[in-house]
């Protein structure tokens, strides 16, 4: 029986490929050095799938940065300003379009479907000549072959790059993207030609905009590039591949009657509906990828369940014809379970990494062609008995405190309006008030303090010394450049949601847990086994310590519930809005915490609070009523004259505009200014917001410093459909990732910028 990986970690089990981007990127290395690690790694991984079994293996599906973004230099499509003249693409132009470069901002950077990863969005017109101009599919190919591997190499589909693209600055916002097909397929058609020359049998064709609400104009065009594509097609088996969420009926027709295809991947853990589909009807003599290893979460595979639906999808499509495979790609779990030495050897049995979940995928195709490793399905029973029954997991008076939430809709007393009127009698802040979204650069020393302190080798007592320094030091910054509210720079976190995982109960961590977010950005989301509670304070020391260096107002910073939920592995033996209600309590505790010792202003980011919306619209009323109401709880037992914040990054906000209103904080900072502003169509379509609101007004994530002039044009964009008195200077985010070489110049331009406009619109009353 067949098995097959739709995709892989990139990073290495101890994030090599990060370390040797960033190496490449400070010059401290060579494009040399940076491919060798690049192709130590592939090899590696083709090798760890070849000896555990696997017949289809994928290549080209390790990336640099982001496989949205090989295809865009795959296909030529780069915007103009990276001044790219033709020829094979080098890593001048492929990073200037995902970091930008110290003259041209970055292309757009936006969530992967529901997923914390990020792709780079490609910017499309009319005017665009797509040539191929990058070989990396067909290098990889061979690069594996050499090997003796024989791969599947891995395409981003043509219909779903262009729906996951967006039309490119001077377009018409009304341009149709699929409009483009017939001038992208003589790229794909001459990628499939050199694959078939240098041996491929298989091409897996990623569509996983298929399980989105797709009207029928866009269904079609799967049947016109497919068709299109066939000739070419014609002597490879091809798969389409789609994950994330059920495939919807109208979908599910398309793909399966497209020509040239020899079969179907669906993720059958997300997509538990499509199942019904397939035993109603699933087309003869094609194959069936059958998704039941989860490529999102670190759960171990009930094998015995797995099993039965694998038996009865054999009874439909055939013996012959059924694949088993992940989900999805593996990109979204963390790399290998050996790696963990310090983890409770009981939570540990219960988990699954990539390595483990190859592992699982053969020893299914294997159990199904009737040679069942007996021993591995008993060990697999007994974790899974022992997960059910273990009573870390449960804390019955937090699953009652929990059920009670659903009586009340925890709403504040008094509307936003009066609450900042009373705010601003107490803060005194200027007009168009400038502050930062929470972190400041983490220093080689400040991360070396922090190691040494969970390592033991320096006491509490100079672990909070340095810290306290580090504070110091952030808020003079901050003073220096006449920021109005300020924040402590997080130098005791070295991640937003595992620093409060740490301190809750029900939550594990993993020392080599690591999974990519965006190109060598890497996250290492907690593990919630159990149910959530918070001990004791987790952030009012350094808050009060924070607050003690200024009379200025400082933000205690808080991640919020529905953000610690989706940024991290999260159980999956409970709904997950019970889980996030137990997060929002202990929550809670912290915000009234922080009240009580004096802190007027704070942050409780819920940066992925659009990651988590589901795929399909249907689904989406009764996820941001939980998650929004999730949100309330957190914050409902606070004073008028307590200013409430919260943030979101990186995502479309537009189409949920009216729950975030609901959200009912009063202020919001979000992400702008690497999307093209989008945000602000929303206020220019006439949707009103009373509360406070931070539009971006400069890009973080790359290494460029906007000027004064740029900042105060953006301003001036906000103040064309926004109000004066509730509108806030801001970056995008965090400031985490940036050097102070970058940081003191990019916020003295913010500063500048605010002051400027301060002035003109004080001379203009």
């Amino acid at each position: 029986m067949a098995s097959h990986i739709v995709g892989y970690p990139r990073m290495g089990p101890k994030r090599e490929l990060k370390f040797a981007l960033e190496s490449f990127w400070d010059k401290k290395s060579s494009a040399e050095d940076l491919k060798k690690v690049a192709a130590d790694l592939r090899a590696s991984i083709w090798k760890q799938m070849a000896d555990a079994g696997i017949k289809h293996i994928p290549s080209n599906t390790f990336s640099y940065y982001d496989q949205v973004l090989d295809t865009t230099a795959m296909l030529g499509a780069v915007p103009p300003r990276y001044g790219w003249s033709g020829g094979e693409i080098g890593f001048d132009v492929y990073f200037s379009m995902a970091r930008g470069n110290a003259s041209v901002p970055a292309m757009e950077m936006t969530k992967w479907f529901d997923t914390n990863y990020h792709y780079i969005v490609p910017e499309l017109g009319p005017e665009v000549k797509f040539s191929y101009a990058s070989h990396k599919a067909v290098e990889e190919f061979k690069e594996a072959k050499a090997l003796g591997v024989d791969t599947v190499p891995v395409l981003v589909g043509p219909v779903s790059y262009l729906l996951l693209s967006k039309p490119a600055k001077g377009v018409e916002k009304s341009f149709s993207l699929l409009s483009l097909i017939d001038k992208i397929l003589p790229v794909y058609k001459e990628v499939v030609a050199e694959l078939k020359a240098a041996g491929a049998t298989w091409i897996q064709f990623d569509e996983p905009t298929l399980v989105l609400d797709l009207d029928a104009h866009q269904l079609e065009a799967f049947t016109h590039a497919y068709s299109a594509l066939e000739s070419s097609l014609a002597g490879l088996n091809v798969v389409i591949e789609t994950y994330f969420a059920d495939i919807p009926v109208a979908a599910y027709k398309t793909l399966t009657s497209l020509k040239g295809v020899a079969g179907y991947g669906f993720d059958l853990v997300r997509g538990t509906q499509t199942l019904d589909l397939i035993k109603g009807g699933f087309p003869l003599g094609k194959y069936l990828f059958a998704g039941v290893v989860d490529g999102r979460n670190i759960w171990a595979n009930d094998l015995a369940a797995s099993l039965s639906t694998l038996k009865a999808l054999e009874g439909i499509v055939g013996k012959d014809k059924i694949v088993v495979s992940t989900s999805c790609s593996l990109l979204h779990t963390a790399v290998d379970l050996v790696n963990e030495t310090k983890l409770d050897k009981e939570i540990k049995s219960w988990l699954a990494f990539a390595a483990q979940k190859i592992v699982e995928v053969n020893a299914l195709a294997k159990a199904l062609s009737g040679h069942k490793d007996e021993e591995f399905f008993s060990a697999n029973a007994v974790a899974q008995a022992s997960r059910k029954s273990s009573p870390r997991v449960t804390n019955e008076a937090v699953q009652k405190a929990a059920a009670a939430l659903k009586s009340s809709e925890h709403r504040r007393a008094t509307n936003v309006s009066a609450r900042l009127d009373a705010q601003q009698k107490k803060l005194n802040l200027p007009s168009l008030p400038t502050t930062t979204i929470g972190s400041f650069p983490q220093t080689l020393e400040l991360r070396r303090v922090r190691r040494e302190y969970k390592a033991k080798k320096v006491s509490e007592e100079e672990y909070v010394k340095a810290i306290k320094e580090e504070i110091n030091k952030v808020v003079k910054l901050q003073e220096e450049l006449d920021i109005d509210v300020l924040v402590h720079g997080e130098p005791e976190r070295n991640d937003m949601v595992e620093y409060f995982g740490e301190q809750l109960s029900g939550f594990a961590f993993t020392v080599n847990g690591w999974v990519q977010s965006y190109g060598s950005r890497c996250v290492k989301p907690p593990i919630i086994y159990g149910d959530v509670s918070r001990p004791k304070p987790m952030t009012v020391f350094w808050s009060s310590i924070a607050q003690s260096f200024t009379k200025r107002p400082m933000k205690g910073m808080l991640t919020g519930p529905v953000t610690i939920l989706n940024w991290s592995f999260v159980r999956n033996d409970q709904p997950r809005f019970e889980t996030c209600y137990q997060i929002a309590l202990a929550i809670k505790d912290e915000v009234e915490d922080l009240e009580k010792a004096g802190i007027t202003v704070i942050q409780i980011d819920e940066a992925a609070l659009r990651e988590g919306l589901p795929l399909r619209k249907s689904d989406q009323a009764f996820y941001l009523n939980w998650a929004v109401h999730s949100f309330r709880i957190t914050n409902c037992g606070v004073h008028d004259t307590t200013q409430i914040h919260t943030h979101m990054c990186y995502s479309h906000f537009n189409d949920i505009i009216h729950s975030i209103i609901d959200m009912d904080a009063d202020v919001i900072t979000i992400e702008n200014s690497r999307s093209d502003e989008k945000l602000l169509s929303v206020f220019r379509d006439g949707v009103k917001y009373g509360a406070g609101i931070g539009p971006g007004v400069y890009d973080i994530h790359s290494p460029r410093i906007p000027s004064t002039e740029e900042i105060a044009d953006r301003i001036n964009k906000m103040l064309a459909v926004l109000e004066s008195n509730i509108l806030w200077v801001n970056p995008d985010c965090g400031l985490k990732t940036r050097k102070y070489s970058e940081v003191k110049p990019a916020l003295s331009n913010m500063v500048a910028a605010a002051k400027l406009l301060r002035t003109q619109l004080a001379s203009a009353k």
